[in-house]
């Protein structure tokens, strides 16, 4: 069983535990300074030019990788923040201010969460894992390890993510961004490494942060479920940003269709409406009708539905979680919070996310941008890994002076250098990203 002391722990990762950072905490606590290194990092920022599922905003706005963070890890405080004020009382008196910061942490969680995605999402995951298993880099299957080997075929954000906050690049402070173990094990979704990794490829790091994986499991105390395949429990608060991303995936995408026009507002507003029921439902219409008295905007009358639909989802959601506590603090607890929904919810969330897909994920504009952004990932990481691996033509002493100082290596494993380069890569926005891929083509008037 695991207990929320040590799931809570304030130390940083990479400081000796005699470290003492600056008293700050009767202004700021240790999570309120993670959620501020976040939003003041670099790392951060990009993510406002990657994709989220439409191509970056033109005329009409639409989320990006960036809106859709803040978004989580509102939504991800407002659970963390229920939970705690059901569980505080149960909790011995000396860790309740710590309960109190569940919120906190779990919009910490909600804001990194993102941050290893490469350029243009899943096709820029696809576009890398391909390269290595079916393209050029599958020549370098011998010179890695077969751990080593499933990471470069699998590349997976949530790995990288915990790459990104826990490795010294190259002229940076040791410790990586040196955020609290508690803070960094409620972003673990997937708490073992790629050779043990689920049907769809997710798994939580590469080989490189294995030890790092472990000391955070260490330190929180993350039950090992599997001892020999490395298989442990998530955090509780992982539960929480997992079903925060759910619940904003899931609503955004369908405003987003709507202000597209993919969706019209009527079929927008069955969708959304399809969430509630009994009691729920004649609330929901009535605020409806009264809004629609004074409010004639299309778009601001999905705006107003949508924060309904989030208000209701957070709710059942947090109901969910406190419902099954027990189970989730032994790791026993099977499945997503979303998928433990009241069976009335949990159909018409799986119906809203066959919809997704018919209607948005292979609408025209999603499809360009994935083929597109498939064929400029693989281009980058062919072009810059070549002149990884035989640094000494002329043209590839040229592409590695465009690898800025922070991504390079004095490594000399094959993996090593696949690894510094896909750091490169990943960090990329979509737009940096196709000014590289069109230099590199000398053709400057591609466009998506």
């Amino acid at each position: 069983m695991m207990n929320w002391k040590q799931l809570l722990s304030t130390r940083r990762y990479g400081k000796d535990a005699n470290t003492k950072d600056v008293d700050l905490e009767i202004i700021r606590t240790n999570f309120q300074r993670d959620y501020d290194r976040l939003i003041f990092s670099s790392a951060f920022r990009r993510l406002q030019n990657k994709t989220q599922v439409f191509p970056l905003p033109g005329s009409v706005f639409v989320h990006n990788r960036l809106t859709h963070s803040l978004e989580v890890a509102s939504i991800g405080r407002s659970l963390g923040n229920i939970v705690a004020r059901r569980i505080e009382s149960e909790v011995e008196p000396d860790i309740r201010p710590l309960i109190g910061e569940l919120g906190t942490i779990v919009s910490v969680a909600g804001l990194a969460h993102d941050l290893g995605n490469p350029p243009f999402g899943h096709s820029g995951e696809s576009a890398i894992s391909n390269f290595f298993e079916n393209g050029d880099g599958k020549s370098l299957k011998s010179e890695v390890t077969e751990a080593e080997w499933a990471d470069l075929t699998n590349f997976e954000g949530n790995a990288n993510l915990l790459r990104l906050i826990t490795h010294q690049f190259k002229g940076r402070r040791s410790g990586g961004m040196s955020l609290t173990y508690a803070s960094m094990a409620a972003m673990i979704k997937y708490p073992f490494a790629s050779t043990e990794r689920t049907r769809k490829g997710k798994y939580g790091y590469f080989q490189t942060e294995s030890e790092a994986f472990h000391t955070i499991t260490e330190e929180t105390g993350l039950a090992c479920l599997d001892t020999k395949r490395g298989i442990y429990a998530r955090s509780p608060l992982a539960y929480l940003m997992e079903a925060a991303d759910d619940i904003a995936y899931m609503i955004m995408d369908i405003e987003d269709a709507h202000r597209l026009g993919i969706l019209s507002f009527d079929e927008t507003r069955e969708r959304l409406s399809s969430f509630f029921d009994g009691e729920n439902l004649k609330i929901f219409k009535k605020k409806l009708d009264d809004v629609k008295g004074i409010v004639t905007d299309s778009n601001e009358l999905v705006a107003f539905l949508r924060a309904m639909s989030i208000n209701h989802l957070t709710t059942r959601t947090s109901e969910v979680f406190l419902n099954h506590c027990d189970d989730i603090m032994n790791g026993s607890f099977c499945g997503s919070l979303v998928k433990n929904l009241p069976e009335k919810i949990e159909t018409e969330y799986e119906e809203s996310s066959d919809m997704s897909v018919r209607k948005i994920y292979n609408n025209r504009s999603v499809v360009k941008v994935e083929i597109t952004g498939y064929n400029v990932l693989k281009t980058l990481v062919e072009e810059f890994l070549q002149a990884a691996l035989e640094p000494n033509t002329n043209y590839s002493r040229k592409l590695l002076q465009l690898i800025p100082e922070q991504y390079k290596t004095d490594t000399n494993t094959t993996y090593g250098k696949c690894r510094a380069i896909l750091d490169f890569v990943s960090g990329m926005t979509d737009l940096y990203a196709m000014d590289l891929y069109k230099l590199i083509r000398g053709d400057n008037a591609l466009v998506i």
